[in-house]
């Protein structure tokens, strides 16, 4: 069992708002180079997405939600059938997407239960909380070229240090997808 974060980001390693749904004044940056560049599979989920398990915020399910359960193209098909976990104090209804459940209890020790590989989209509260455990085997992360100078940072500046490995990196239209994994002790 891995858990992967898939993020996009920026040069300055900026993670909030990339679609313009939470109105702050840089929001949109992702989607400034176009849809071909943030379409499909960009992180190269593959069957990881089919045997795994989504975690998610709630903020980042309710989006996810809405902009997900309606389409039917066959990556859009691949997120409708995974399952998914939604890590949320308030949320009680997670019926607005097939496949998706709210977290019971504690969600270190839910992600720690888990046997299948967990693929964190977004939801910046939750891989934070899982890097403060040292939770984190894995990091795909497709970086824009884009500085914003200000907003939320993946990787805070008074977060734990960690060491990882580069796996790969390639341009995909605007962006670099990069892969980094936990680096051997």
């Amino acid at each position: 069992m891995s858990v992967i974060v898939i993020q996009f980001i920026t040069l300055d390693g900026m993670v909030s708002d990339p679609d313009g749904s939470g109105g702050t004044p840089t929001g949109g940056w992702a989607f400034r180079h176009g849809p071909e560049t943030v379409a499909g599979d960009k992180f190269r989920l593959g069957s990881t997405l089919d045997e795994g398990v989504m975690l998610l915020g709630r903020t980042t399910w309710q989006l996810f939600s809405r902009l997900w359960s309606g389409c039917d193209d066959p990556f859009s098909m691949r997120m409708n059938a995974a399952r998914k976990l939604v890590a949320s104090r308030t949320l009680t209804d997670a019926s607005a997407w097939r496949n998706s459940q709210v977290i019971d209890g504690d969600l270190v020790e839910a992600v720690k239960r888990e046997r299948r590989d967990v693929i964190i989209t977004g939801s910046l509260s939750v891989v934070h909380a899982l890097m403060a455990e040292d939770l984190i085997d894995e990091y795909r992360l497709l970086t824009f070229p884009t500085i914003l100078g200000t907003g939320e940072r993946l990787f805070p500046a008074d977060g734990p240090p960690a060491y990882l490995e580069c796996l790969s990196a390639e341009q995909t239209g605007a962006a670099v997808l990069t892969r980094y994994k936990r680096a051997a002790e």
